[in-house]
């Protein structure tokens, strides 16, 4: 008990500083990659209603690529391609170096890839909301930008809530991806201490309990947040 509690400690002789710091790193990369994704999926979703068939089409291409592909793939594309890219760039114009870190470069991947799906999420949602609703509110004399604002943005928000929740999972556990290319998050400050060690049953077993930690005090705020949106709702 005590060669665990030394172990699992703060200070020179414990892990429990590395595994807080890489735990919060973790945390740090979900929260930075949800607002990138919701946005940049929110506007592929408006997209994929455009009337222009090149917008329409440019939408579906990026979804059916970053849908199909492996997140890992994935990072390994905008952390070595975007980076090879950005090298030659600066090398050609006499630049200083220029790339993207680790943690830029988990955002960015992980961001595609929840935008891609965000899409689906919110165009369902906006077919879900009835056309009526539109009309309505445009007999009343809202101009378009206060119908999308005022009536139909809240209730796709509504709708899309459940779905969305979803992907915030799944992308709370894709950020242990990142630890491949060098990002000391909670999984790769796990196999460090675990390596050192020589007591990987532990160390993994403490991952464990924190990302099931994240994930229960995730549940806690989406139910909370869900409940928010359905206040003006008559009770069931």
């Amino acid at each position: 008990m005590t060669s665990i509690t030394s172990l699992l400690g703060f200070g020179a002789e414990g892990w429990g500083d590395d595994l807080a710091s890489g735990a919060l790193v973790t945390i740090a990369l979900a929260l930075a990659t949800l607002p990138f994704g919701l946005v940049l999926g929110f506007l592929l979703s408006l997209a994929k209603q455009s009337e222009d068939w090149a917008l329409r089409l440019s939408a579906d291409i990026y979804t059916t690529i970053f849908r199909g592909l492996p997140e890992l793939l994935t990072l390994f594309i905008v952390y070595f391609g975007i980076n090879g890219l950005l090298k030659a760039a600066s090398d050609g114009a006499g630049l200083p170096a220029l790339a993207l870190s680790s943690f830029a470069s988990g955002m960015v991947a992980l961001g595609v890839v929840f935008s891609a799906f965000a899409s689906e999420v919110f165009l369902s949602a906006f077919r879900a909301i009835p056309k009526g609703q539109r009309e309505g509110a445009a007999a009343l004399g809202l101009r378009p930008r206060h119908v999308m604002v005022l009536v139909i943005l809240p209730q796709v928000l509504r709708v899309a809530l459940p779905g969305l929740s979803n992907l915030w999972m799944n992308l709370l556990k894709d950020t242990a991806l990142v630890s491949v290319v060098g990002l000391a998050d909670l999984l790769r400050q796990t196999q460090i201490a675990a390596r050192v060690t020589r007591e990987p049953f532990l160390f993994f077993g403490t991952a464990i309990v924190l990302y099931l930690v994240m994930t229960a005090v995730s549940s806690v705020v989406i139910a909370w947040i869900e409940r928010w949106t359905r206040r003006g709702e008559p009770a069931r």
